[in-house]
């Protein structure tokens, strides 16, 4: 199960870093620093059906750093949802690939763009399904930027409300956003003293570990009465020595030679 997801983790990296570079796009850093999550979700975690997308008791995953799509749509095509020909169409005019997720593609909730949006979403989500005595959970994953948002604050305490124990948010903490470090811009610490402030229950991991992500999927099902958020400490660019930690990925395309060096760092 474990050698499963660290298999599709580097398929991810693979077919994410292909996927910017053809379309001379961004946000390569951000995707690569949750790769590792997206791949134990969609081997060991979701309750979901490539084949019926819309399956009603399916598990329901929000991207909310929706800018990072490029890791959402290599997964969702290497788990089956849409053929991996699409991918060649990332970035095109016409294409259902646009560069933030969007809602047309088969296995994607919701459209992001504007950041703040997937867990005020989930919060509904996760409620609907208490009403409904539905039993699927909601995972909504953020960047740590993404936190600056106020919107997100609001939805952390109607969740702890409602005592949504179905919902569990992830914190992709790569501490590196769209203009500096995260504690430089807006520090987000005592990060974990805040969600526990806030009556959640928080687990802390290493991102890139899979037998910790997957351990702590599996601790947040069995809390009862409150949501779960997953701390995970992660490294921008993980994977390829020169994007690691380096802001200027957060924007910048690999040219051809960095393109056959990151491939080449990503398959040992």
């Amino acid at each position: 199960m474990i050698n499963d997801s660290i298999l599709l983790a580097k398929e991810i990296r693979k077919r994410s870093l292909q996927m910017v570079h053809q379309a001379n796009a961004s946000h390569i850093g951000g995707a690569f620093s949750m790769a590792d999550i997206l791949a134990v979700l969609y081997t060991s975690v979701l309750k979901n059906d490539a084949s019926n997308p819309d399956w009603e008791d399916r598990d329901r995953f929000i991207l909310s750093k929706g800018h990072a799509c490029v890791a959402l749509y290599s997964v969702l095509c290497l788990r089956g949802y849409f053929p991996v020909d699409l991918l060649d169409e990332y970035g095109k005019d016409g294409s259902k690939l646009l560069s933030h997720t969007t809602h047309y593609v088969p296995g994607v909730e919701i459209s992001a763009g504007s950041l703040g949006h997937g867990l005020p979403i989930g919060c509904g989500i996760a409620l609907a399904a208490k009403y409904k005595k539905k039993s699927y959970r909601t995972y909504v994953l953020v960047g740590d930027g993404e936190m600056d948002e106020g919107s997100n604050w609001e939805a952390l305490l109607l969740a702890a409300h409602q005592k949504l124990d179905n919902l569990c948010l992830i914190v992709d903490y790569n501490k590196i956003q769209s203009l500096g470090n995260t504690n430089e811009v807006l520090n987000l610490e005592p990060l974990k003293s805040k969600f526990e402030a806030f009556n959640w229950n928080v687990i802390q991991i290493n991102g890139h570990n899979h037998c910790d992500i997957l351990k702590a999927f599996t601790e947040a099902e069995k809390i009862k009465g409150k949501p779960t958020v997953i701390i995970a400490d992660t490294i921008k660019g993980k994977g390829v020595s020169y994007m690691e930690n380096e802001l200027l990925w957060h924007y910048r395309a690999p040219n051809k030679e960095q393109l056959e060096i990151a491939s080449k760092e990503i398959d040992q």
